[in-house]
């Protein structure tokens, strides 16, 4: 479906409806910009829009007759899912009102919607001693409107976080960020129907419809029931696989839209559902990501003696969150705009699996009372480490810890451009005692060992910054003896595969230092040798960093003209690959042949060199446009690259 707001235009302008007999007549069209586009059968409406309905047949027109407007299941007026009004000599923008005006047989009747009204299917009743059904429409947020509770000042932003349909979604490590191109397609066919399913098959709809309906005027309830109808519980859309094995599924990194994921009942970000009803919305990715199991503050890591850790607390090399932006009258003023919720919980709130909506400026100024979820949002962003070792008799020694190892590098889509923009000092202060003791309002003996981290013996880790998927490479540790007099020391040295949250795999990497001996302030180097046919054997997923890898266009870009993309990747791996382009995404472009040398769909790419592919496409939109393609191997994984195109007319 076309965006169903008016794009580039007024949001108090008006539609023209036509009706006969009080029958809507088919193949309406509305007018966005330039552009004529035509809906479905759904009418979309906006808060504080007016609209206007044509009539014929009418007997009579008196300031008796009433419009009715109602939603759910049990319409009422003190549920707000029920207004009824008179007509009036003038619109008034701030409430429900109409007028009308005749001219032969035709009436005009115009109608404002309320900035507060609920969301979701109403009908459109003419009360004349009877009532008369005039139309049926999808009522949504309107982030034009400043009186609604989703306003957005700034085309440019309005632009970025509700009309865009694709954008980017930041992975890695903070020293090595990589992005992901995604097809947002908030406005595809059948999605806008698919988020108003969800929310009548939420628990909430299921044991209260009028409450429900009721409190769907309220962002912040919109955005809390998505949150937990995503998730794999309470008949949400995701589905939970920690396995490693997808047989009778799709693996994860695989999806790079998310309108396949809701057709298809996979993973998909919230951010779709929040902007095809209205809502302005942006991915977040907080890079290494704490989770609090007791909600303490503190990433406690326990380690038995052979250096397994026994603790639930994890730390996610990243994580992926949704911002939305809104008002928040339920809070003290000043914490409106953007509200963090997690699209996968891990926690229950409230007794059910979602988080959030939580206030980004609550969460940085460490607000851990206000609503919702603020203490384990914090906890992600800013929590402190601290490691202990379990020995076998039960006694538990402090090893060290860091107070900078979590919320590094928080990261989203600059507005207008694909660049990434840094968001960190939304959500946390600058990393000092001070700024934690200001912001956490705890008692500091609740933190005993937050202050003090210091440990007899510091180790530094570094890897060469040259180091090449693919390649043998090398990773220092400095040791240094923080303690005031001589110590002997007898350190091991190794190396485990991880994926990107926290699970760590088979050691793929040994080296044992002798015994020696360290004096105050001392320091010792030592190293440790990685071999790619040794630790390629035991890696989950690697990003392969392929600059060369984008796509050259062959052909003018405009609407229905066909275009080639031709592309050229080298294997990095000093073994042959096995080579195929997994998918190829766009936003309402026709695909018409994907092929690679000699027609074969698959191909062996020996080690260092070069393959070719080209793929063909057919614009069918004006406008700026992103084609993604996605390459598949048997040995690597996640290697995809994006376009930008303007189509012209």
């Amino acid at each position: 479906m076309s965006s169903w707001f008016n794009y580039g235009a007024s949001h108090d302008s008006e539609v023209t409806l036509v009706f006969r007999g009080f029958t809507v007549l088919k193949g309406t069209t509305v007018t966005l910009h330039t552009v004529i586009r035509s809906f479905t059968s759904l009418l979309l409406e906006t808060r504080c829009k007016g609209f206007k309905t044509c009539m014929s047949h009418l007997r009579y027109l008196c300031s008796s007759i009433h419009v009715c407007c109602i939603s759910g299941p049990i319409p009422s007026a003190d549920a707000h899912t029920k207004a009824k009004f008179s007509l009036s000599r003038f619109i008034c923008r701030s409430s429900w009102s109409a007028t009308a005006e005749t001219s032969d047989s035709i009436v005009s009747l115009t109608v404002c919607l309320q900035s507060n009204a609920h969301i979701g299917v109403d009908k459109l009743i003419l009360d004349q001693g009877e009532g008369v059904s005039l139309a049926e429409f999808v009522l949504l947020f309107n982030p034009w409107c400043k009186k609604d509770s989703v306003y957005l000042a700034g085309e440019a932003e309005r632009e970025e976080y509700v009309i865009s349909q694709d954008g980017l979604v930041y992975r890695g490590i903070p020293k090595r960020i990589t992005v992901l191109p995604w097809i947002f397609g908030q406005f595809e066919p059948g999605i806008l129907d698919i988020c108003l399913q969800i929310l009548d098959e939420s628990p909430n709809y299921m044991s209260d419809a009028a409450l429900d309906c009721s409190e769907r005027r309220n962002p912040v309830y919109v955005t809390r029931v998505l949150s937990a109808m995503v998730s794999n519980s309470d008949k949400g859309v995701l589905a939970g696989n920690w396995s490693g094995d997808y047989e009778d599924g799709v693996k994860p990194t695989v999806w790079k839209d998310s309108c396949s994921n809701l057709h298809f009942s996979g993973i998909m970000f919230t951010l779709c559902l929040s902007r095809a009803l209205g809502i302005p919305c942006r991915v977040g990715t907080n890079f290494g990501s704490a989770r609090d199991s007791n909600g303490d503050l503190i990433m406690e890591r326990f380690y038995n003696e052979f250096d397994e850790n026994i603790a639930d607390d994890s730390i996610w090399n990243f994580h992926v969150w949704v911002e939305n932006r809104m008002t928040r009258p339920d809070l003290t003023l000043g914490y409106e705009g953007w509200q963090a919720s997690d699209p996968t919980p891990q926690h229950r709130s409230d007794g059910v699996f979602c988080c959030g909506p939580a206030p980004v400026r609550a969460i940085k100024e460490g607000e851990l009372t206000f609503k919702y979820d603020i203490p384990f949002v914090y906890a992600k962003v800013n929590a402190d480490v601290v490691e202990y070792i379990k020995l076998r008799d039960g006694r538990v020694f402090k090893m060290g810890g860091s107070t900078t190892e979590v919320g590094k590098s928080i990261s989203t889509k600059a507005v207008g451009r694909d660049e990434r923009e840094d968001i960190t000092h939304n959500c946390k202060y600058p990393e000092s005692r001070e700024a934690f003791w200001s912001v956490s309002h705890l008692p500091q003996d609740l933190l005993p060992f937050a202050l003090h981290l210091s440990t007899c013996l510091h180790i530094k880790v570094r890897v060469t910054p040259d180091m090449q998927i693919g390649s043998d490479f090398d990773v220092y540790a400095e040791l240094k003896n923080n303690t005031m007099v001589t110590k002997s020391w007898r350190v091991m040295f190794y190396a485990q595969a991880v994926s990107y949250n926290g699970t760590l795999g088979e050691t793929c990497g040994l080296g044992e230092f002798t015994e020696m001996n360290l004096a105050s302030s001392e320091g010792e180097p030592g190293s440790l040798h990685f071999e790619f046919t040794v630790y390629f054997v035991y890696a989950y997923v690697y990003k392969v960093l392929c600059k060369s890898l984008r796509p050259l266009i062959l052909g003018v870009p405009k609407v229905g003209q066909n275009l080639v993309a031709d592309l050229v990747l080298q294997n990095p791996l000093p073994e042959p690959l096995e080579l195929r382009i997994q998918r190829v995404k766009a936003w309402r472009w026709t695909l018409r042949h994907v092929w690679l040398p000699r027609g074969r769909r698959i191909s062996t790419v020996g080690p260092k060199e070069f393959a070719t592919a080209k793929v063909e496409f057919t614009p069918k939109l004006p406008g700026q446009r992103k084609i993604l393609i996605d390459f598949a191997s048997n040995k690597l994984h996640n290697i995809e690259t994006f376009e930008n195109l303007v189509i012209y007319e």
